[in-house]
């Protein structure tokens, strides 16, 4: 086992900074319900506390880790280096979503870069940080951030995005309900 914190130290949070690549972990409670692993890019993750992140969620083709924490609040998030010398760290939490229009969007969102296709924030209070050895991760160099989801997003338009969301990001794929599937369920165009 690593080492354990209660919450980032200064060391951690920079780290965390000069990642180019992160991933979110999340599970329902069934027992038959999928486990879910996402690769984060481009710049769209802040350390806002000690004991608390947020990064920016960009539309994707699902949507699941927004429906497991409404659920049941876990999530990991997980930093690998893979250049200098060997790390992994991961942030124990409970996330929860931030949607578009919410007081909580307005004071978090300007903290980040617009990226087009942001959908939502999700925002992870830290319980425990956990640092390996990450002996075994390979070095790999940056390159350059695809700008491929940026294009795609901004030929959608903001109407597209919105009824793509709407078809791709309203249900898991284990059927459970999603933040934002829920707020259009609830809104009075629906």
């Amino acid at each position: 086992m690593g080492k354990q914190f209660e919450s980032m130290l200064p060391q951690h949070a920079e780290f965390i900074g000069k990642q180019k690549i992160y991933f979110v972990g999340s599970a329902p409670l069934s027992a038959d319900g999928h486990v879910n692993l996402s690769p984060k890019g481009h710049d769209s993750l802040r350390v806002l506390t000690p004991n608390k992140v947020a990064y920016l969620d960009l539309t994707g083709s699902g949507n699941e880790t927004s429906a497991h924490i409404r659920e049941n609040g876990r999530v990991t998030v997980m930093f690998c280096a893979f250049e200098g010398p060997p790390n992994i760290l991961r942030l124990y939490g409970n996330g929860t979503v931030v949607l578009p229009g919410s007081e909580e969007w307005d004071e978090l969102f300007p903290m980040f870069d617009p990226i087009p296709g942001a959908r939502q924030i999700i925002v992870v209070d830290v319980h425990l940080v956990q640092t390996s050895c990450g002996y075994a991760v390979p070095f790999m160099d940056y390159k350059e951030e695809r700008e491929t989801l940026k294009r795609w997003a901004e030929q959608k338009g903001e109407d597209g995005l919105v009824a793509y969301r709407q078809e791709k990001n309203m249900r898991t794929i284990d059927g459970m309900p999603t933040p934002i599937g829920i707020s259009f369920a609830d809104s009075p165009d629906a």
